[in-house]
């Protein structure tokens, strides 16, 4: 197991996955410079993700494909069941054609490999109907490409026996990386590594029921890509447990990776029905099925809302939020990330004993205020005891990102043990280099370090890389700290020049509004612009008279007498004539007490000022705000914190139904972090000292 202070080894991509496919993803790059001059660079995915497919899925049906062939020429109506039975797949093709015999023609290629996809079972043909696939047979016919690309891969291996499906789904993410150098961050692709890494992780605990005989299991990745995480949960599943019916469920909202995984779960013999194109913040493809198992992976830093966000999310989004029975109940994170309604979304769907893992980046952690919808979000995952388990990540380990990840691992049914608690490990330091990167990926994870993972989550155990904390540690209430209301009072140029520059300027009229108004002609004003253009004339003069008021009583010494100093104010500006129509006693008095707060500052020596119930009087302009965990007392923690500091200092609990004051964040890589003793100064000296001798010897050796 490498940590980060090891020279890790080297290793091959093919290594990682234990699979080589470096010879089919060659031939299908080749194939595709063959598409220069009629296609941008950017665009080859448009050709080659659906030929890639047509070929995999003719290589499943090259050994029944006559025999569906003779079936349907003998009776055109045989049932859709009993061509299916005869393919062995849930899927067929009913033509004689195949891309080799269709090159034999060139001349009527483009119309015959139209009519050959036409021969695909409806669940096939809606694969290539999506990809608006007709389109890249005509301007490749168009551009004379068609016979090359179709002949090149008719000469591809991609016979599910010789190429598996794991290693089609690394030849799949691969092309989709080559063909995505410009995505970003966000429109990453998991790597296999990865994915049985919190396969493994969901399967760890919980599980001991899924292997009865007969046990149906739903399994659902409502980001499923190109299915990767479908498929390594079917695969281990499998082996796990052999006598259990497994569904797959996904939900993807780009056509392209959509066709993929579709063709790849129909291959593996699932339901097509069950896996959409559609997106997940818009709407819930399967209201009436739970989830056993959840394996996510929803795209990091995409909005939700704002002018970025994709046609109807917004809408969809905030209308759901809104529902009684909602899959978005804790709140709406903020709109320029989706992640936690994602996380929503997988509660939501789980079953009263489901189990979900969801990799996120460290946004969801600790983003947002007390009172945003993140943190809000955390605290309801937190208070219900969703939240079983963190496992941070290295960083280099995506095709189209460098950051670090987590896997959250949810539960809506938590072993005794692990109720209340939450389990964080660190994994960052293990991982291996990769002797070629490919994109930004440069690490991966060996079986060894998802090993030891797995036994790190299962021990349960305090040690280095693993912390065990309760829930409570991570929720907090926000407390506001005043100090007692001391202040002087001096009428001053220099506070006479801030109260100008101020808001309170503001509360007698709006110098923008008046500058609006005067740039418009007389005679375009309406009846309305004149009333307010005067209003707010009127009003300019009169906070000139309160300025020119104050000026006239300037003072050379401060006073500590606060009821005079103010008897003193709300008679200058009781002479002041109404700024607008029918100003109030209550206006007048907080006009007042704005000019008072202008001409004060804070002043230890002044004395305490006490309230009409003889309470002290706490001064607004030394708010400063705490942070105290719920499990700690607040009073115990201002007198370590505030009070030593502060003396006078009293907290105030401001939560109210419309005030929310308590929040939760987990600032994961604190409960990690290890203080390293900065190098001594002398040895920075020394080591400054010898560089400037050596750089003075080469010096002389090159005057010499």
């Amino acid at each position: 197991m490498t940590d980060g202070n090891d020279e890790p080894r080297e290793a091959t991509p093919a290594a990682v996955a234990n699979v080589d496919v470096k010879r089919q993803v060659d031939a299908v790059f080749s194939i595709a410079n063959n598409l220069r001059g009629t296609y941008q660079p950017d665009k080859y995915r448009d050709v080659i993700i659906p030929m890639t497919i047509l070929r995999r899925l003719e290589c499943a049906l090259a050994d029944t494909r006559d025999r569906v062939s003779d079936l349907v020429e003998q009776d055109a109506d045989t049932p859709y069941k009993v061509l299916c039975n005869v393919s062995g797949h849930s899927f067929y093709n009913t033509s004689r054609w195949t891309l080799g015999k269709l090159v034999a023609e060139p001349a009527s290629l483009h119309r015959n490999l139209v009519t050959y996809i036409d021969a695909f079972s409806p669940n096939i043909k809606e694969i290539f109907t999506d990809l608006e696939f007709d389109k890249e047979i005509k301007k490749m016919h168009a551009g004379s490409k068609l016979t090359g690309v179709v002949r090149k891969f008719s000469e591809l291996d991609l016979d599910p026996k010789t190429v598996n499906n794991v290693a089609m789904g690394y030849m799949f993410e691969e092309i989709i990386r080559r063909f995505s150098e410009n995505a970003e961050a966000g429109d990453h692709y998991t790597p296999r590594e990865v994915v049985r890494l919190i396969t493994r992780l969901a399967l760890a605990e919980g599980c001991d029921d899924f292997r009865r005989k007969g046990r149906n299991i739903n399994v659902g990745d409502f980001a499923c890509g190109t299915g990767g995480m479908l498929s390594c949960a079917k695969e281990q599943l499998d082996e796990v447990c052999p006598k259990a019916n497994i569904y797959l469920f996904g939900q993807e909202v780009i056509p392209d990776t959509h066709a993929i995984c579709l063709a790849d779960m129909l291959i593996k013999g699932q339901k097509g029905e069950n896996i959409r194109h559609a997106d997940t913040m818009k709407e819930d493809c399967f209201p009436d099925e739970r989830m056993q198992l959840i394996l996510m992976n929803p795209p990091f830093g995409t909005p939700w809302g704002g002018k970025d966000a994709g046609d109807g999310v917004e809408a969809a989004v905030t209308a759901e939020h809104k529902r009684l029975d909602s899959r978005f109940p804790a709140g709406l994170p903020a709109k320029s990330d989706m992640q936690l309604l994602f996380m929503q979304h997988a509660l939501y769907k789980l079953d009263d004993d489901g189990r979900a893992c969801i990799i996120s980046n460290g946004s969801p952690l600790f983003s947002g205020g007390t009172s945003s919808g993140e943190s809000q979000i955390r605290r309801w995952m937190l208070e219900n005891d969703y939240v079983e388990a963190i496992v941070g990540l290295p960083g280099d380990l995506f095709y189209n990102t460098g950051i670090g990840i987590y896997v959250w691992v949810l539960s809506k049914h938590k072993a005794p043990k692990r109720k209340g608690v939450v389990q964080l490990i660190d994994a960052t330091g293990m991982w291996e280099k990769m002797r070629r990167s490919m994109g930004n990926k440069r690490k991966y994870i060996s079986d060894g370090q998802i090993d030891a993972i797995v036994r790190l989550y299962q021990s349960f155990e305090e040690n280095d890389h693993s912390h065990i904390l309760p829930c409570e540690e991570f929720l907090y209430k926000e407390y506001a700290i005043y100090q007692p209301m001391r202040r002087s009072y001096q009428i001053t140029e220099e506070r006479i020049r801030g109260l100008i520059a101020g808001k309170l300027r503001d509360d007698f009229h709006n110098p923008a509004k008046l500058e609006e108004l005067e740039s418009i002609d007389e005679a375009d004003l309406t009846a309305k612009q004149r009333g307010d253009l005067e209003a707010l004339r009127k009003a300019e003069t009169v906070f000139d008279e309160l300025v020119t008021a104050l000026r006239a009583n300037l003072m050379d010494e401060k006073t500590l007498d606060w009821k005079g100093f103010a008897k003193r104010i709300k008679a200058m500006v009781a002479d002041l004539p109404d700024y607008k129509t029918k100003v109030t006693a209550a206006q007048r008095k907080s006009i007042a007490d704005k000019v008072i707060d202008a001409m004060s500052m804070r002043d230890e020596e002044a004395p305490l000022r006490e309230k009409r119930d003889g309470s002290i009087e706490y001064d607004p302009a030394t708010k400063d705000v705490e942070i105290v965990k719920l499990s700690e007392d607040v009073e115990s923690y201002c007198e370590r914190e505030v009070y030593p500091y502060v003396k006078e200092a009293k907290w105030f609990d401001e939560e109210t139904d419309k005030a929310v004051k308590t929040g939760a964040e987990i600032p994961f890589s604190r409960y990690f972090y290890h203080y390293e003793e900065p190098e001594s100064s002398d040895a920075l000296l020394d080591e400054f000292m010898a560089l400037e001798r050596r750089l003075d010897a080469e010096l002389k050796e090159l005057g010499a």
